[in-house]
This record gives structure tokens, C-alpha cells and sequence, in this order.
């Protein structure tokens, strides 16, 4: 069931969700057959049936957690892990089949790209129809108009129908009426992932100021949004949590849980190729590691001047720090046939988690490109604590008294 007031208080519990479970039916057929047993069986007062029958499956099973006022929870997993089943229970769209759903306050939501939207009214009057499902009165709205219109910066097409928005504008124009009306509860789910780099990085700006008086739920693919604007995470696989806790340990069991392939990945590669690509070791403890990289290449031809560049990368693949012949201000030739090398690491300090390396090869003279390869020699690296950036600094703390 899922019950909803209208009290604040600043040190109150405003989501709670305990044993929350819902299943569903893999065949058409069969789902129809088994809700008119239940409605019927619902009208007789007999109860729902709480065990899986032929077909059915969990899409969320027995799911519990609390959010407070001032805190955001990353709710993450691969796809077809429950999230967005979750999400509607939350937002009232579905009904759970066990468990219990206590809402403080007014819900946001931003669930699917343009829900909610009459597709033939305008920009201004779907504000009006959102805000008014959201709870707030005809004056409520109109004192937020100007404000969700700027935020959203449709000032030119807010009298447009929304069939002509694009998927961004609908973005800008869903989270700007969210966001502004101020919901004590504001469910995201991946919508963000849409606007341009400048909007998202006022939508993160804008959820801070709201967790000042209110708790964020935010489904995401990207750790680096969990790391940046989430107080805590949930980690659902196939309905059930799998982690929940602080990012840097759920983020951790995230990655265990999606890997990647160990295959280098070959993006340009003219007259060079990688004979091989090694490392002195596979996995580093503790948070000082030092190691070298030993790297063949085979040339088709002689080729002078050029630059070696090695990259240290998430397991996203994006690129955290790197190593550059031309740092060391040396001139590296390629012989025609087999070339090695040895790039030596020292002191390098990065998070605990595991990292690829990718390799380019760049003419100095005309910056051609001879060789670009990502996804190689996967690496470990464990320290005494899991943090929320990949790379660590150096430093230490002392009172400056």
C-alpha cells in the first residue's frame, strides 16, 4: 500500500519503503487471466496472490530503504534490474503486489521523457496541467511561471505545442516544473542524460539547492552523477538490492556486477599494430603503487618522430590521468618490424577499483594518427577505503594551529 501526508518537519523520514515486491506476467494472455482473478478475488475480499504463478516473475522483490529530507539516494543497475518498476510504484503509476510505500509530502517526478505532457497544448498550459497534478493551486503556479519558463530557457517557444519540442526542450521544460515548484520528494530517472552539457550542470546545481528542503531519487548509468550530487546508493540485480550504502562501495559492486570486456578495442590502426601489452603485475595493494608497462609495437615502416601516449582509464573508458613521451621531452622513432618499450609508473595513487589503459601513437610532425587502442590490461587497484574520485591525491592533514 502507499500512504501519503502532508507534514513537514525537517528531521523526519520522508520516504519509507519496506518489503516492497511486484511482479509481473511474461505472457499477454496469461497477465489478463490472472487480474481478473485477482480483482475478483479482491472484491471478495480473499487477497491478492502473494506467490509466483506459471509465467510470472519478480520485478522487484522485497526492497526496503529510508530517505530523509536533505538526501539523495543513486538508485542504480543495469537494465531490466527493476528501477524504473520501482520508480512507478513510488510515483503511484503501479501497484504493489507486497510491502508497504510511506510518502511525506508533494512527489516530482520525472519519470519518461515528455510524461505528463499533452502533446497539443502549449509549453505554458502543460506547466499549468503539471503543476496542478503535482498538487499546487492556479495561483501557486502562476507566481512560479516566469521562473520555470527562464529556467527552462523556452522563452521563444513557450506558447509552441509540445509536438514540435524536441527531446531536449522536453527535458528542460520537465525538470524546470519539478524542480520549481519545490516537491518534497523528486524522482529522476536517466531523463538528464538528454540536455547539453551547460543544462545539466543547472539541474545538478538546482537538486542541491532543493535537498535543502526536500530528498532526491535519482536513476542513473553514469558513477560519476552518483559520486557528484548522491548522499547514498542502491544497487538493485534482477528486483532484489544487491548493495546499499555509501557511493564508493556500491559504486565498487556496480562495476563487479557489470563487466566489460577484456578485449583491446581498436580504433585506428594504419601502419601500426600491438604486438603486445603487459604489465608487472595485475593487482596493487595498498595506496602507493609504483609498476611498469611493457609495450610491443610492430611498424610497417620506418616512421620518425613520434609520440607515445598512455591513458589510465575508468572502466567507463573515460580517460583519468596519462603518460606522454613529450613529457619526458624524448625523441622516440619506430623501426620498421617489432619496436619495444618499457613506460615506468612511479608513485601513481589511484582509488580502489579496476582500470584499463589505452595506447596512441601520433606523428609529431603532421599529428597523424599511426595507432589508437582502448581497453587494455585490465588492473587492480585495493586500498584500506573505497572514495568517490578515481584518482587520490598525494597530501597530508595537519592543524594549522
Amino acid at each position: 500500500m502507499t500512504k501519503q501526508t502532508d507534514i513537514k518537519d525537517s528531521n523526519e523520514v520522508l520516504v519509507r519503503v519496506e518489503g516492497l515486491s511486484k511482479k509481473f506476467c511474461k505472457d499477454l494472455k496469461t497477465s489478463l487471466w490472472y487480474g481478473v482473478k485477482d480483482l475478483a478475488n479482491g472484491m471478495l475480499g480473499r487477497g491478492y496472490e502473494s506467490s509466483l504463478r506459471p509465467k510470472e516473475f519478480w520485478a522487484v522483490k522485497d526492497v526496503s530503504f529510508e530517505l530523509r529530507r536533505g538526501e539523495c539516494l543513486g538508485l542504480i543497475g543495469h537494465n531490466g534490474a527493476g528501477k524504473s518498476t520501482l520508480l512507478k510504484m513510488l510515483n503511484g503509476l503501479i501497484y504493489p503486489d507486497g510491502g508497504q510505500i510511506d510518502i511525506t509530502g508533494r512527489v516530482g517526478a520525472l519519470i519518461e521523457l515528455g510524461a505528463g505532457f499533452n502533446p497539443i497544448l502549449t509549453g505554458r498550459e502543460n506547466i499549468y496541467n503539471n503543476g496542478a497534478i503535482l498538487g499546487f493551486s492556479r495561483q501557486e503556479i502562476a507566481d512560479k511561471l516566469e521562473a520555470i519558463i527562464a529556467f527552462a530557457e523556452l522563452e521563444e517557444f513557450i506558447d509552441m505545442p509540445v509536438q514540435h519540442y524536441s527531446s531536449g526542450m522536453k527535458v528542460r521544460l520537465g525538470f524546470a516544473v519539478a524542480a520549481q515548484m519545490e516537491p518534497d520528494v523528486l524522482i529522476i530517472d536517466e531523463v538528464l542524460a538528454v540536455g547539453d552539457v551547460s543544462f545539466r550542470a543547472k539541474c545538478y546545481e538546482r537538486i542541491s539547492e532543493l535537498m535543502q528542503n526536500c530528498c532526491v531519487i535519482l536513476v542513473t548509468h553514469s558513477m560519476p552523477q552518483v559520486s557528484k550530487i548522491c548522499t547514498s546508493a542502491l544497487l538493485m540485480h534482477k528486483g532484489q538490492l544487491k548493495a546499499q550504502g555509501d557511493n564508493g562501495t556500491v559504486i565498487e559492486a556496480y562495476y563487479e556486477d557489470n563487466t566489460v570486456s577484456s578485449d583491446a578495442t581498436i580504433i585506428y590502426a594504419k601502419v601500426c599494430s600491438l604486438s603486445y601489452f603487459k604489465t608487472d603485475g595485475s593487482e596493487f595493494r595498498g595506496m602507493q603503487k609504483s609498476f611498469k608497462v611493457y609495450i610491443g609495437i610492430q611498424s610497417d615502416r620506418k616512421i620518425t618522430g613520434v609520440e607515445l601516449n598512455l591513458l589510465i582509464a575508468s572502466r567507463e573508458l573515460t580517460p583519468i590521468c596519462q603518460g606522454s613521451s613529450k613529457f619526458d621531452k624524448q625523441s622516440i622513432n619506430l623501426e620498421q618490424g617489432l619496436n619495444e618499450f618499457v613506460f615506468e609508473v612511479n608513485d601513481l595513487f589511484l582509488n580502489t577499483g579496476i582500470y584499463k589503459f589505452a595506447l596512441t601513437i601520433d606523428d609529431l610532425k603532421t599529428g597523424e594518427k599511426h595507432l589508437w587502442l582502448q581497453n587494455l590490461n585490465p588492473i587492480k587497484f585495493i586500498n584500506d577505503f573505497t572514495g568517490v574520485s578515481p584518482v587520490v591525491l598525494n597530501g597530508r592533514w595537519y592543524s594549522n594551529d
